[in-house]
């Protein structure tokens, strides 16, 4: 749900409250709903199934929200994780990642599920992150969807017990 109607920028986003999360995309600000145990749970065992990984291949890193992600002047998230690869870390900064990451992990419930899978997956599309996963924990789902002449199409997709993979990340699959 949009906060206020007005074009939101960076400029705006820097000065709202600290204590909560905001999304803006395409000028429009979101506020965030704090995230649930069930959350929480969902992306620390994602941050260290990656980590484990990239510490294992020395490929880049992973970060978890809250990071801002900056995509443009008009468009700054909170990816649940976010993945970069060890040639582009130069765009991890102290408080932000500067620009498209390599790999972003969403988690979607039924009050996030237009805007993570519709809004969000357009805008990275656009600017051009190359794997996005939705995980959907109430629906027992996760897809990997990688990014193909600025379109994302499904590479892998496991309901309840099955299991996903990585485009990007060579031998990197999770067992649901």
């Amino acid at each position: 749900m949009a906060v206020k109607e007005k074009a939101w920028t960076y400029e705006d986003y820097i000065s709202l409250e600290e204590d909560k999360r905001y999304d803006i995309v395409d000028e429009k600000l979101f506020e965030m709903p704090t995230a649930s145990l069930r959350h929480q749970k969902v992306i620390c065992n994602l941050a260290y199934l990656f980590r484990r990984y990239q510490e294992e291949k020395s490929c880049g890193d992973s970060y978890l929200a809250p990071l801002d992600v900056i995509l443009s002047e008009e468009n700054i998230v909170q990816p649940d994780v976010v993945f970069i690869s060890i040639e582009r870390l130069s765009i991890a900064k102290e408080r932000v990642i500067l620009g498209a990451r390599d790999m972003v992990a969403e988690v979607v419930y039924p009050s996030t599920f237009k805007r993570v899978t519709e809004d969000k997956r357009k805008l990275y599309a656009k600017h051009g992150v190359k794997e996005y996963w939705l995980v959907s924990p109430e629906e027992k789902v996760v897809e990997v969807l990688t990014l193909k002449k600025g379109e994302y199409e499904v590479f892998s997709h496991s309901f309840e017990n099955g299991r996903v993979c990585s485009k990007l990340l060579e031998g990197f699959c999770l067992n649901l």
